[in-house]
């Protein structure tokens, strides 16, 4: 056996001992949930190998490639062209990203549109095509689900063109494996489209999600999706001595884990052949399961979100089932996350992308319209910038102004209160001069001081006025003996005349 095919068969039941491992973990612990994967041959429709290939599932972006059939087969009808106009409505652009982000009103070709979808898997674009193909969402949304059942999809049921959350919206592995051998078979100058590296707007330059393209040798298709509810998921082809195999896998936890699996896949599929006793796809038996299970707690619960691919954040279906099908034993993170892959397939990466060979996208119906677009947008941005600005300007302006003129009525009311103040403090009392006291008898009649009767004292006469303490202290001082004296002989005298009262008395 040469050392060449020694590798592949190598590889490949290394693959396989991951993938039949996810099973395994499965049966062995009360049947956690199996994720959809499915390698056939393109030509022939044989199945090389499958696991849960028509359970349901939540498709996310790989949405866009019925999108993509639906709008290449109206153009095949004739009912509308490749150089036709979409016109972004106010609706499309409110969509969520992935999105390139265009005005309302913004008109762009059919085909620089189906090329943003296939690449930057624009969620406004797609919606836009929806809106313009089919009158509304619903109704392409019903052209959506004829169309599959005229190709043979069976498990499919689809609400909108762009795969964001809904919880009617499934597919299965097999469904797309059917979708992209009619896009091929259908389509057959349109196969470029799905193996666009990266696209040019302007200045900007998108590379495409799907990690296999420039990393996988032969890789020439198809699109990826995630949403936390679907996990992350691909629909790729790879062609090789002429052979193509298309391989759909779904759920994984990563964008590395999925494009290492299906690498994988792609390496063992090589070496097989689908003989007469390889199932078709066609044959494959229904799914068992009613509803997708809800991968959100395994994917994006509990831990950092993962790195997103169609969108700068984690999206799950609002209404979906609450856990995964089996019960509360596949509710365990760590049983989850050994059904995803095994150690092996974790630790492993593809090698670095090959140079982008980016493709030019324009709005408008050529690049010379676009650029005459893009610069009065450049333009109107600029003049809105400097527009905000000004106000800005303008604002602070009338700030300062109100506050200058605040301080100044706040100063002027302090002033005010300040002088009500004064103006309401009673008068200060004078202090009076020291000089001649008024008399205790004085009254508040007496208009002037006029000399008084010296009080009578009881059985005496009249006596004499106090002297004034300060200004006659000498002459009453001299005046003292005199009195004294004075006072003396009155009493002598009143002694005398008492006997000759008493003797009066007597006689009479």
């Amino acid at each position: 056996m040469s050392s060449s095919l020694y590798r592949r068969l190598t590889v490949g039941l290394a693959a396989l001992t991951g993938l039949f491992g996810t099973s395994l973990v499965g049966l062995g612990a009360a049947q956690a949930v199996t994720v959809p994967i499915l390698v056939a041959d393109v030509d022939s429709g044989k199945v090389i190998y499958s696991q849960a290939p028509t359970d349901p599932w939540y498709p996310a972006s790989i949405t866009k490639l019925m999108t993509t059939y639906v709008a290449l087969d109206l153009v095949r009808q004739g009912k509308v062209s490749l150089d036709s106009m979409i016109t972004v409505s106010a609706a499309a652009a409110a969509e969520p990203p992935s999105k390139m982000g265009f005005k309302p009103g913004t008109q762009l070709t059919l085909d620089n549109a189906l090329k943003i979808i296939m690449v930057k898997s624009a969620n406004d674009i797609a919606f836009a095509i929806g809106e313009n193909l089919g009158g509304s969402v619903d109704n392409f949304a019903a052209m959506m689900n004829e169309t599959a059942v005229r190709i043979g999809m069976r498990d499919s049921h689809w609400y909108n063109p762009n795969g964001l959350p809904d919880p009617r919206q499934w597919t299965s592995a097999r469904d797309m494996a059917v979708l992209a051998r009619a896009l091929l078979r259908d389509f057959p100058d349109s196969h470029d489209l799905f193996s666009i590296s990266a696209i040019q707007f302007g200045r900007a330059v998108m590379a495409n999600h799907n990690g296999l393209l420039g990393r996988y040798p032969g890789t020439d298709g198809m699109k990826t999706g995630f949403i936390c509810s679907g996990g992350f998921n691909v629909v790729a082809t790879a062609t090789r001595n002429g052979r193509r195999i298309v391989t759909i896998v779904m759920g994984q936890p990563s964008p590395r884990e999925r494009d290492v699996k299906a690498a994988d896949l792609f390496d063992y599929a090589f070496t097989q052949s689908a003989g007469w006793t390889s199932p078709t796809l066609d044959a494959l038996p229904a799914s068992a399961i009613p509803a997708p299970p809800d991968m959100r707690p395994f994917v994006c619960g509990g831990k950092k979100p993962p790195a997103i691919e169609d969108g700068p954040g984690a999206l799950s279906a609002p209404g979906s089932a609450a856990q995964l099908v089996g019960g509360a034993a596949a509710n365990s993170p760590a049983l989850a996350l050994a059904a995803f892959s095994n150690p092996a397939l974790r630790a492993r990466s593809l090698p670095p992308r090959a140079p982008l060979q980016p493709v030019a996208v324009w709005v408008g119906r050529n690049p010379a319209e676009s650029q005459q677009i893009l610069d009065a947008q450049e333009a109107e941005q600029k003049a809105a910038v400097a527009n905000t600005r000004a106000a800005k300007l303008e604002a602070a302006k009338v700030k300062r102004a109100a506050a200058l003129e605040a301080a100044k009525q706040a100063r002027a009311e302090r002033l005010e209160r300040a002088q009500a103040a004064q103006a309401a403090k009673p008068a200060p009392k004078v202090a009076a001069k020291p000089g001649h006291p008024l008399p205790r008898t004085a009254s508040a009649y007496t208009a002037v001081e006029t000399p008084t009767m010296p009080e009578a004292k009881p059985g005496r006469g009249l006596v004499k006025p106090a002297p004034k303490a300060a200004a006659h202290k000498a002459a009453a001082h001299k005046a003292a003996p005199a009195e004294a004296a004075t006072a003396k002989a009155a009493t002598a005298k009143a002694a005398a005349k008492k006997p000759a009262a008493k003797k009066a008395a007597a006689g009479e």
